[in-house]
């Protein structure tokens, strides 16, 4: 009896653990399709009104016309995955590169930073069990500085492949200096992979918030981004500048993993003489070896 429950106990920890790493090689699979040659739009709707202030002005759609973004993985392993995304506007008379937005994802992190408000973030330790099979997406700015993270599990199911998480964030930069009357936008994300590429959908809350107990709530609003994929020739000007430029930010990156490490409430000052970060990283040249760029970052740091 003893030798049959022991046979059961090992047939079904080998099952649980192919499982689980069949499941890791989906989920990583997943990700890895959001990287490559895409030509996308980006489009947001304000859907339901949800104060009654008289003064609320409706934010206007916001469309753009498809450009080209090369998402690029900047580091690969079983259990952590970056992705660089940079964007090449204009056609063959002009063209201009925007280093865009970066995600990283990791298996089963319990580390967390959840956004408050007025550029305030807070540590948050998970326990194992809550990211057990889990994936978290933390979304970067363009200086490489916090924007939102979130942990949640990717889906596989019905031949589709999908990731659903909502979290906290600052305004978006379509809005952060148009709208003075909400300062959280709690976003529901959902990443899917699709035969054309991949899909960002969102469903988000614009949020007034006074304190952890007193937020008020101005309205819904829902977006539609779309990434199609196409060949990687299109996207040509926008690598070259990335092996031009991806050393100075790599120390940018480790710099700002040095503080993240630390595991502590992070609060980081909106400019400095006027400028913000990412004005002094990407539009000037006086910031390019170590010591020069840890200054200027740690100087936007409040505690």
């Amino acid at each position: 009896l003893t030798s049959k429950y022991l046979f059961l106990y090992i047939f079904l920890f080998s099952f649980s653990f192919v499982y689980s790493q069949n499941k890791l090689k989906k989920d990583s699979n997943a990700i890895m399709n959001m990287c490559g040659c895409f030509e996308v739009s980006f489009n947001f709707s304000e859907t339901i009104k949800l104060n009654n202030r008289e003064d609320y002005t409706p934010s206007d759609d916001y469309q753009t016309a498809p450009v080209y973004e090369l998402a690029i993985p900047i580091k690969k392993n079983k259990n952590e995955i970056s992705i660089q995304h940079i964007l090449q506007v204009g056609d063959e008379n002009f063209r201009s590169i925007v280093k865009h937005w970066r995600q990283d994802w990791i298996y089963q992190n319990k580390d967390l930073y959840l956004y408050d408000k007025d550029n305030n973030w807070t540590y948050k330790n998970l326990s194992r069990s809550d990211v057990k099979g889990q994936w978290t997406q933390k979304v970067f700015q363009v200086d490489d500085s916090p924007r939102y993270e979130g942990s949640s599990s990717w889906i596989h199911v019905d031949g589709k492949s999908f990731w659903e998480n909502e979290t906290p964030a600052p305004l978006p930069r379509r809005e952060f200096s148009k709208r003075k009357d909400y300062n959280v936008l709690i976003r529901n994300n959902r990443h899917e992979i699709t035969d054309y590429g991949w899909f960002h959908g969102q469903n988000n809350e614009k949020v007034d918030k006074t304190n952890n107990t007193e937020k008020e709530s101005l309205a819904f609003e829902v977006g539609y981004n779309y990434y199609k994929r196409v060949e990687d020739e299109k996207c040509k000007y926008a690598k070259d500048w990335w092996i031009e430029n991806e050393k100075k930010w790599a120390i940018v990156r480790n710099i700002w993993n040095e503080i993240y490490s630390q595991n502590k409430d992070l609060s980081l000052k909106s400019n400095l003489d006027g400028k913000r970060l990412y004005e002094y990283l990407l539009f000037t040249n006086d910031y390019n070896d170590y010591s020069e760029i840890k200054e200027l970052i740690i100087s936007f740091v409040d505690k």
